[in-house]
């Protein structure tokens, strides 16, 4: 393992921290700053400029490797601890995140791209997954139950698992680590933690003030680089027992396949194609703000975000002229001015968009608004309003990712509902009406593991999330997400 202990001087555009010692373009594995084999970098840009801001370690299978090594070796102090000790170590690191809420954002800006009121609300969102299980970790109550033997007495136990690998996007590049890394960490196991090579930054930030909250060396660490250098060898490995992984579908059988030799606990969040059905009797004017947060927040690079708008038809013509006004008013720009849509992560992001418009417009669609890369720069794609859009069309079909939407009309309910379902996708779906037997009907109905009623924002510590078909495995969030890091022990014990 390379250590580095140096504090390396920002970047220019990260000037502007605070705290200085937040930016680190090393790992942080066992406790030390760590630096790729050799040197092993990899560079970082701001999709809004396409300025270079830096490089982070590229780590090498062997260190990625040794990460384990250390995990597996702090994980029987880390579990030992009473749940109360890991319960003050991660409230200190809740109060931290806080305090650093400002500099965590501005990273996150730099790197991911997204507005800067977005990144502080990300900070809020991610923060409260740790305080959230820091509390919850006091309560892995052991469950007593009544015995089916006379002469015994029956307990059954949830304990860590032990290590758990976690790999996270560049879209939540700070909450999806707090989401999983609390729930394992609160539940007793120690964590290896890849993030996104674009997005490496605020993982490191997170290690940082991890470090600060007090977490033995071991207990949580960050390994930065080529996801197919850093993951194969924790996927291999038997000592990690669990893995976490937010992502694409397709990755995430890939990740699937790799686990089944050594059999691990796995947790995915995947794919999403959600639908948002709006019936006449809603309430217009809510309905259009909603649709326009759930199509255009993180300028679209969301698994919740609506991609398919199915509107019945004797309201249809109104809903596409307000949706396609409200679209077109949505400013565009480099993240830290605070637009409404921010740059794209990367050129394949924003070759899909061009893709699904051709596509929607030559089976027949109609453009209301958009449909091309904004002259703001090569990254930045114009909030785009498609009309009329067939179900054979990629738009249907396939998750955009992105600020592009696809309308079409419906005349009945349970054409709307059949439409929604038919998708391999099942995370989340939108419903907007106000009839209560139409709501618990479709509630029910909707093949998806989350469905908003008349609004948008759902998510949160609380809740279990996740979703149905393939779209995921397993919950994060409320106590479940604790619980799948966690076994089950079933102890019984003669009276004598």
């Amino acid at each position: 393992m390379i250590e580095h202990t140096d504090v390396h001087k920002p970047a220019m555009p990260f000037a502007r921290l605070k705290d200085p010692k937040l930016f680190r373009e090393f790992s942080y594995v066992g406790g030390a700053w760590t630096a790729g084999a050799d040197g092993a970098a990899i560079d970082v840009t701001d999709p809004a400029s396409g300025e270079h801001l830096g490089r982070a370690a590229a780590l090498s299978a062997e260190q990625s490797r040794a990460a384990v090594d250390t995990a597996h070796a702090a994980f029987p102090a880390w579990a030992g601890l009473l749940p109360q000790e890991r319960s003050v170590i991660l409230r200190r690191w809740f109060d931290l995140l806080l305090a650093h809420k400002q500099d965590l954002a501005l990273i996150m800006t730099m790197e991911q791209g997204k507005p800067i009121s977005e990144a502080l609300g990300e900070i809020d969102y991610g923060a409260s997954f740790v305080e959230f299980y820091a509390e919850e970790s006091k309560r892995p109550n052991i469950e007593s139950v009544t015995s089916h033997l006379a002469d015994a007495e029956v307990e059954v136990w949830l304990e860590p698992v032990g290590v758990a690998a976690l790999i996270t996007p560049w879209n939540f590049p700070n909450a999806m680590i707090t989401r999983k890394a609390a729930a394992a960490l609160a539940a007793g196991c120690t964590v290896v933690i890849h993030p996104s090579h674009e997005t490496p930054w605020s993982a490191t930030a997170l290690a940082e003030l991890a470090e600060r909250a007090g977490f033995p060396p071991g207990v949580f660490n960050i390994v930065t680089g080529r996801a197919s250098t850093i993951v194969p060898p924790w996927t291999a490995d038997p000592r990690v027992r669990a893995l976490s992984f937010t992502g694409s579908t397709a990755i995430g059988k890939l990740l699937y396949r790799q686990s089944a030799e050594t059999v691990k606990r796995i947790v995915m969040e995947l794919g999403g194609h959600a639908p948002f059905l709006l019936f006449a009797d809603a309430d217009m004017g809510q309905a259009v703000d909603e649709a326009i947060k759930a199509k255009f927040a993180t300028s679209g690079q969301d698994c919740l975000g609506a991609n398919r708008f199915l509107v019945e038809r004797p309201v249809y013509a109104e809903f596409c002229r307000l949706f396609a006004e409200r679209a077109q008013a949505l400013t565009v720009g480099a993240g830290l001015d605070d637009p409404d849509i921010g740059p794209l992560m990367n050129e394949k992001a924003v070759a899909k968009q061009e893709e699904h418009v051709t596509d929607a417009l030559e089976r027949g669609a109609r453009l209301l608004a958009g449909g091309k890369r904004h002259a703001k720069g090569p990254l930045f794609f114009e909030p785009t309003v498609l009309a009329d859009v067939p179900d054979d069309a990629l738009i249907m079909r396939e998750e955009t990712f992105g600020p592009v939407a696809a309308i079409a009309p419906f005349d009945t309910e349970e054409e709307a509902l059949q439409r929604a379902n038919d998708t391999e996708y099942g995370l989340v779906a939108y419903l907007h009406t106000l009839d209560p037997r139409r709501i618990y009907r479709a509630s029910r109905a909707l093949q998806y593991g989350m469905v908003a009623v008349n609004r948008t924002k759902v998510t949160g510590a609380p809740i279990p999330f996740g979703g149905m078909k393939q779209s995921g495995l397993g919950r994060e969030g409320a106590r479940l997400g604790m619980e799948e890091f966690m076994d089950v022990k079933y102890v019984c014990r003669d009276w004598a």
